[in-house]
């Protein structure tokens, strides 16, 4: 019996040519440094990480279904009537922008499937984004050195919004129209300009001929390529700064602990992205989104009954509901602040407030180290609770979006519904922080508890002299690095109003002020048990332990026996009762 001689290394064919290839490629191009220095970089592994990879898988299937689309749609506010597939609208006149997308519903293979992957990847794609920003936010993942790329997360949500309401109004039905007749509102509520700006937007008098083209160059060409252009510039400083790591055994703010990138992450990366696509395909295939063929065409003298935007934009409709009517005439102009404050002054301070929060954070705290070890959110109560009050404000906002379903669902009064969230917009968030705030350091002292007297086990032991005690079983390692992880920050002190030479401190008022905010930041804390007050904690513990220990031992070398179909016996106890009444032990 031969056997074969195992295959050398490089000696294939294949390899060979593999390797000449490489070779002329890294002597052009200097490649096999860059590829060896990059393929071994290390990623954490930790399923939030996952939510920014939806975010960009999700763009991808945009893209490609959008694609698709591009080559059917037509761009085009002339009149035709229609005569398509759909009996119900055949011989109505319509806008050949939305006669082709019906064609593309009704008579383009596969057009309807395509069409509604592309919508509900545009909801996923901001709704990942939306809990991406989240996962940052409450783990302190802006800080230094990561400012910009928290900034141009800001900037890539703004422009999500932006693909999603030029590609909404695109079909020209009655209820995309509709969110162009707010759209022209808000441009005229804009003081001074508004007229002007409604009339270039349009192309002159609303709704003009020009919308939809120039949303559709908005939408396929402009947006997209901004969208694009953000995704690499924030792909590109996540790969050169270090990647951020939630805290535990052996990772510090010096390390990183994970995979490498080649072959583990990218073989899950890649996997990943065909999940992402076969849920989106099987929600596109089985779930109705955008009827358009209900709707109708756009008229402008008409509104669709019950309109309602997609999600992400229904804050800022139920901004434009709940904001009381108040007008004002200033020299001879109309000024609609129930539009223009709604629309224009309160997402401007949102998102102005929420990009420059890392560099606010920063000033208040006076925190300029360098933070590649993700923070708990118990362990920043104040932040925590920011950010949950934001939440809560943009989630009565989102309700009163729906106030009229609301109403017509529950039998109520609309306009009950409108000042019960009136006042909840100026009463609950605050509450939310105050809450969240408990919350926090009530997790904060119940680690604290952890740490000095371990797990509380459910046992009691009765103690020689009399004495109950309960039990505490110690922290595992991994338990232990994440609570110990904890960094306990001081206030900034107060300033002096004037150096050792009398010299008054021009920044006195400046340096009070950041002292309290950063009072009020890190005030309320739990401090961490010192190493000391760990060492006890855990001496204690072993005490328990070894008074435990016999009973372990007596348990162990127990053995229980089953007699009479399941009641339990140990040996020498009487198995019947016979022998319970003569008083002869079983197994004598």
């Amino acid at each position: 019996m031969s056997t074969k001689a195992p295959a050398v290394p490089g000696s294939s064919p294949v390899d060979k040519a593999g390797g000449a290839a490489a070779t002329f490629v890294d002597q052009r191009l200097g490649s096999n440094r860059f590829l060896a220095r990059n393929l071994g970089k290390v990623f954490p592994d930790h399923w939030s990480f996952m939510l920014g990879e939806i975010v960009l898988y999700s763009f991808i299937v945009i893209l490609l279904t959008g694609t698709y689309l591009t080559l059917f749609f037509k761009p085009s506010m002339v009149e035709v009537v229609y005569d398509g597939s759909y009996v119900p609208l055949k011989g109505v006149q319509m806008s050949e922008a939305y006669a082709s997308t019906l064609d593309i519903s009704f008579d383009v293979r596969g057009g309807l499937l395509i069409r509604q992957m592309h919508h509900w990847a545009a909801l996923i794609f901001v709704a990942a984004m939306a809990v991406h920003a989240f996962r940052v936010f409450f783990t302190g993942a802006y800080r230094k050195p990561r400012e910009f790329n928290w900034l141009v997360g800001v900037v890539l949500l703004t422009l999500a919004l932006a693909a999603g309401f030029t590609g909404y109004s695109l079909p020209d039905d009655l209820l995309s129209g509709t969110g162009l007749q707010i759209i022209r509102g808000i441009l005229q509520a804009i003081p001074v300009v508004g007229t002007w700006a409604a009339f270039l937007v349009f192309g002159g008098e609303y709704p003009g001929t020009d919308i939809i083209s120039r949303l559709y160059s908005a939408h396929i060409l402009l947006v997209p390529g901004l969208i694009l252009a953000m995704v690499t510039v924030h792909l590109i400083m996540v790969w050169t700064q270090k990647h951020t790591q939630f805290p535990g055994p052996g990772r510090t703010n010096d390390n990183v602990v994970g995979y490498p990138l080649m072959p583990v992450y990218m073989a899950k990366a890649g996997g990943f992205f065909f999940v992402v696509f076969g849920i989106i395909a099987l929600i596109g295939g089985l779930a109705t989104i955008n009827p358009i063929w209900i709707f109708g065409p756009y008229t402008p003298d008409q509104v669709t009954a019950g309109t309602q935007p997609d999600w992400y934009i229904g804050w800022l409709d139920g901004a434009l509901r709940l904001m009381p009517n108040v007008e004002s005439v200033v020299f001879g102009y109309t000024i609609s602040w129930n539009v223009f404050i709604p629309s224009v002054v309160i997402p401007g301070i949102l998102f102005t407030g929420m990009a420059l929060y890392p560099f606010i954070e920063a000033w208040v705290t006076g925190d300029k180290r360098e933070h590649n070890l993700l923070e708990r959110p118990r362990n920043a109560p104040v932040r925590t609770g920011i950010g949950v009050m934001a939440i809560v404000f943009y989630g009565l906002l989102w309700i009163g979006g729906g106030n009229d379903l609301i109403a017509t669902a529950f039998n109520l009064s609309i306009n009950s519904i409108s000042w019960t969230l009136r006042i909840s917009l100026i009463v609950l968030p605050p509450i939310a922080f105050y809450v969240t705030k408990r919350i926090c350091l009530g997790l904060q002292r119940r680690d604290r508890e952890k740490l000095l007297h371990g797990y509380e086990s459910g046992r009691i032991l009765r103690l020689p002299h009399g004495e109950f005690i309960e039990v505490h079983e110690p922290l595992t390692v991994k338990e232990k690095a994440v609570i110990m992880s904890k960094v306990d920050h001081a206030p900034l002190p107060l300033p002096e109003k004037a150096d050792a030479d009398g010299v008054r401190n021009k920044w006195y008022r400046v340096k009070r002020l950041q002292s309290r905010l950063s009072g009020f930041f890190y005030g309320a804390n739990i401090p961490r048990p010192t190493d000391a007050e760990i060492e006890a904690a855990q001496h204690h513990a072993g005490q328990d332990a070894a008074l435990e220990a016999p009973l372990h031992a007596y348990e162990d070398a127990d053995q229980i026996q089953a007699f009479h179909g399941g009641v339990l016996h140990h040996p020498g106890m009487p198995a019947t009762n016979a022998e319970q009444a003569s008083g002869s032990p079983s197994g004598h």
